[in-house]
């Protein structure tokens, strides 16, 4: 009796243990986006699209390594790769409807600025320009997500705008896409794209930081059926 008593001991703490452990991967996985109240965490649809410029698109390196691929991989879902190198936002607007609203969107993650910057655009017109893109993403029932692609003072103007657009839309941030990768020569392919190493950093990042998101979507939809 004394040796049953003893395994059922063991066999609860183990179980215990196994809740415990459960209960904190859902704690650091989840609350990311319950704390933040992204909008549309509920959505009910299938793919998640990288809209961008050439940062989204890959330039620098071969194809397959690009960071949509690289996530497609860490996910294990299919991700859409929508960038056009040398976008702008005026003309990525343009062409909003058939590559991501008219794509069934369950996610989608907008990185902009870089061309906008470099043709001297206003600042002002480029974070109007991602607020309608926010906009129409969650218009069609998909959460968005706001690249800031700043690396220390490289592009530094943009983060704040970024950041407060993202707290007003209720959309996901993904600060400092470049930190770390624009000043190692090791990580790019010449003065402003990453090469292969720096587009797994930069998926990685964005993972990070979309997961959470992710996971608490699928457990919605589990408890909704």
């Amino acid at each position: 009796m004394k040796k049953n008593s003893v395994r059922f001991s063991v066999f609860g703490f183990r179980r215990n243990i196994v809740l415990l452990a459960a209960a904190w991967w859902l704690l650091v996985n989840l609350t990311g986006c319950a704390k933040k109240e992204i909008k549309n965490i509920n959505s009910d649809s299938s793919n998640i699209i990288c809209f961008g410029d050439s940062i989204t698109f890959g330039y620098g390196a071969q194809s397959g390594e690009d960071y949509p691929t690289v996530l497609s991989k860490m996910i294990q879902l299919p991700v859409i790769n929508a960038g056009i190198d040398g976008d702008i936002t005026t003309e990525a607007l343009k062409r909003i409807d058939s590559d991501v609203l008219e794509r069934d969107p369950l996610l989608v993650i907008i990185e902009f600025g870089g061309n906008d910057f470099l043709r001297k655009i206003p600042k002002e017109v480029t974070v109007e320009n991602i607020k309608k893109m926010v906009e129409q993403v969650q218009a069609k029932g998909a959460m968005a997500a706001i690249v800031d692609i700043s690396a220390g003072i490289f592009f530094a103007e943009y983060r704040a705008a970024f950041s407060a657009l993202a707290k007003e839309k209720k959309a996901i941030f993904i600060p400092r896409l470049l930190s770390g990768i624009i000043t190692n020569p090791q990580l790019k392919s010449d003065f402003l794209h990453p090469n292969a190493e720096g587009y797994k950093i930069i998926a990685q990042r964005i993972y990070r930081i979309i997961i959470p998101c992710l996971n608490q979507n699928t457990i919605n939809k589990r408890f909704a059926r």
